[in-house]
């Protein structure tokens, strides 16, 4: 892989990870105490990794199809796109007999850095979804206690880069591919494993999903989707295009390599200040 690209994957890894820095006068307990968003009209502002949301809608708890988990990170907030998206997906699964969607975070009540988990999830367009299709779920309300303490298996046998097909099926493969498929989806991440399955099975016409399913480091027990800057969105930054093809190439054998493996010795970058918006945001009443 060519240096620049390494670098370009390097500066992606400090955009995924934890942040509990303070950016540009607020910070991640400032954006953690927010309980409610602001009323006014839906915006994402500034980028996945440096952003916030104005008008944020909340997704309900249940729905068919699907479950939030871990409420007490009362991250189920996010743009009203995200919210469609996802009542969308659980629909599918739903009728399909896929199994019940088990959702992890979205964002905060108005996006921002968060305290834990996440450096992304920042301005209403991101969303985790476990790969564990619940048959509980499917029958039952989960419990509160279930919903804190439930985790969701790995897909992928680690030592050996190969898919677990005690927790793996082709209802995973179908989820991600009807998630893929939506034209707001920018991109899906997933473990580098996942990815080759896919290319391993992908059939005719499959080139313009599969290429949004990109891999990523860990990302093996759940998929990560982002989805595009949505209209009416003018302070959005969107991230740079998905390079063409379908991703089955030379640039996934790279993931398999000692160079993708070894331990990353860099110093992770520190965030980039939220944007002005997001600072007058967090201050509304």
């Amino acid at each position: 892989m060519r240096l620049a690209s390494i670098s370009s994957i390097l500066l992606s890894v400090a955009a995924l990870s934890v942040n509990t820095d303070a950016t540009a006068g607020s910070t991640a307990q400032d954006w953690a105490k927010i309980t409610t968003p602001t009323q006014e009209s839906s915006q994402s502002i500034g980028s996945y990794t440096s952003g916030c949301i104005s008008g944020a809608a909340t997704l309900p708890l249940d729905g068919q199809g699907y479950q939030v988990m871990r409420l007490s990170r009362h991250r189920y907030y996010g743009h009203p796109n995200l919210i469609g998206f996802i009542q969308h997906l659980g629909r599918f699964s739903a009728e399909q007999k896929r199994g019940s969607l088990l959702i992890g975070d979205l964002g905060q009540p108005r996006g921002g850095p968060t305290l834990s988990g996440h450096r992304s999830h920042q301005s209403g367009l991101d969303v985790d979804i476990w790969f564990l299709l619940s048959e509980q779920a499917s029958n039952r309300q989960l419990t509160a206690n279930e919903r804190e303490t439930w985790s969701a298996p790995s897909v992928v046998d680690m030592q050996n880069d190969t898919i677990d097909y005690r927790h793996w099926s082709l209802d995973q493969a179908k989820v991600l591919e009807a998630a893929a498929r939506q034209p707001e989806v920018d991109r899906i991440f997933v473990n580098p494993s996942i990815k080759q399955e896919l290319c391993t099975t992908k059939s005719a016409g499959a080139g313009e999903w599969l290429r949004k399913i990109r891999p990523w480091w860990k990302h093996d027990d759940h998929f990560h989707v982002r989805l595009k800057c949505p209209p009416h969105s003018p302070h959005c930054d969107s991230q740079e295009p998905l390079p063409a093809g379908d991703g089955c190439d030379a640039s996934l054998a790279w993931w398999f390599s000692a160079e993708a493996k070894a331990p990353s010795k860099n110093v992770p970058l520190p965030p980039p200040p939220l944007p002005a918006l997001c600072e007058q945001l967090l201050r509304r009443p």
